[in-house]
């Protein structure tokens, strides 16, 4: 019996020290991703899958830190069945988020189904460009759509694109509401930067 309860115990401290739910999620998605054909097109578009459960709502809709946490879940996916994993590994680089933004058009529901649309829209000479559209499985609206820069440290998208497709890849074009984001991260930083006092340290 005592040890029973020490599990318990144990249980209550981690659930309460670490989201546990989080690391059980991505698990699975790695697993699945995993056993799923590989995606050769690199640019090429996934659909996941889900529907709003109680834990994920406040006021009978998806809390908008969830949707952010989603996308988390569909992009390890995308990166695992594409190849930009393994690419990552083989070049012993890695990447971090460096911007996002999400609009939000229509609230999803408790008991919703939509689908989870990513797809590497461009990359540039640091980050991959990502759009992930959250579309209502009930009447096909995109009820939240998000940009995610994705930077890559000690690395750059080019060399990971040659190590992929074993050439030279040309970046597509950026869509004009795309480069229009893309430049206020960067009009943003260098205000920072100036607030920060580093542009003149870097004269």
């Amino acid at each position: 019996m005592w040890w029973l309860l020490w599990l318990l115990a144990a249980l209550l401290v981690l659930f309460c020290s670490l989201d546990v739910w989080y690391f059980l999620r991505v698990a699975a998605v790695v697993l699945r991703a995993w056993f799923q054909p590989q995606i050769r097109d690199i640019t090429a578009e996934q659909t996941l899958t889900g529907r709003v459960s109680p834990h994920d709502i406040d006021m009978c809709h998806m809390n908008n830190a969830r949707y952010l946490r989603e996308c988390d879940f569909a992009r390890f996916s995308l990166y695992i069945r594409n190849g930009v994993f393994k690419g990552l590994r083989a070049l012993k680089a890695s990447m971090v988020v460096g911007a996002t933004t999400i609009r939000y058009r229509r609230a999803l529901c408790i008991g919703e189904g939509f689908e989870l649309r990513s797809r590497i829209v461009t990359w540039d000479d640091k980050a991959f460009y990502l759009e992930q559209r959250f579309v209502s499985t009930k009447d096909g609206l995109v009820c939240a759509v998000m940009y995610c820069k994705q930077s890559i440290i000690r690395s750059s998208p080019d060399k990971i694109m040659q190590h992929l497709c074993k050439r030279k890849v040309d970046c597509p074009e950026f869509p004009e509401d795309l480069q229009h984001w893309v430049n206020f991260i960067s009009a943003s930083s260098q205000a920072l930067r100036a607030e920060s006092g580093l542009e003149e340290k870097s004269k």
